[in-house]
């Protein structure tokens, strides 16, 4: 693949000469992240689109604040990592990647999850964590081929009923949030890997009262027994 990195702690803008480089296939501009750095860089430049080539993108950790609706035109696109900027929007033209199977926004000041998100119908994999996300849309739904959803760290008062139609689901994260009740259909989510890796399903750091914890640690089963049992009250 042609690919391209570029470091450096000044780093504040994407040098006009990359989009020139019409055949780059990933471009890098994110520090390494053992070193713990954050690069400055503000603005993605509308030029971006040009690189209709692109099959990864890296921009993490600097200090974005917008992301250009150019970015729509990158058709190519697989997996976009855009964790640990200033972003509270994205344009709706994100919607058009659709070969976009990988998108990692955590860390970022998100108060929603972007409608344009839930259009992106090969994504297996999204990561909105640490933003300030405090409701789901029904449309995510749409996101059929998603296997890894990780919501850990937002302010989730509560889940759609659609999320439990994401029957591909093998990780979901959703600890320190609000969240007081689960969906009545959660135990059909039945690719949640709860019998061998704890990590698969993680609810912990929310007041959950339906069902109560105790439920919940049984897995799929037991949560599906908790609702049927009450629908038959």
């Amino acid at each position: 693949k042609k690919k391209l990195k570029i470091s450096g702690r000044e780093l504040l803008s994407v040098p006009i000469q990359v989009f020139g480089l019409e055949q780059l296939q990933v471009l890098e501009m994110s520090p390494e992240r053992e070193s713990c750095l954050r690069y400055r860089m503000e603005l993605l430049p509308q030029e971006i689109g040009r690189l209709r080539n692109l099959t990864c993108l890296y921009v993490d950790s600097n200090n974005l604040k917008k992301i250009p609706a150019e970015i729509g035109t990158l058709s190519c696109l697989e997996r976009l990592t855009l964790s640990n900027n200033n972003l509270s929007s994205l344009p709706a033209e994100m919607g058009a990647l659709q070969r976009l199977h990988s998108l990692h926004l955590a860390n970022n000041s998100l108060t929603e999850l972007p409608a344009a998100l839930c259009q992106l119908r090969s994504l297996t994999f999204l990561d909105v964590s640490d933003n300030k996300i405090d409701t789901i849309p029904s449309s995510i739904r749409h996101l059929e081929k998603l296997e890894t959803l990780l919501l850990l760290f937002n302010s989730l008062e509560s889940l759609p009923e659609d999320i439990c139609l994401l029957r591909n689901l093998h990780t979901l994260w959703l600890g320190n949030n609000h969240l007081r009740s689960l969906p009545a259909a959660f135990g059909e989510l039945v690719n949640l890997d709860w019998g061998y890796n704890y990590c698969s399903c993680n609810f912990e750091g929310n007041p959950l009262e339906i069902p109560p914890p105790e439920v919940c640690s049984r897995g799929p089963e037991g949560i599906r027994d908790y609702f049927s049992s009450h629908r038959r009250i």
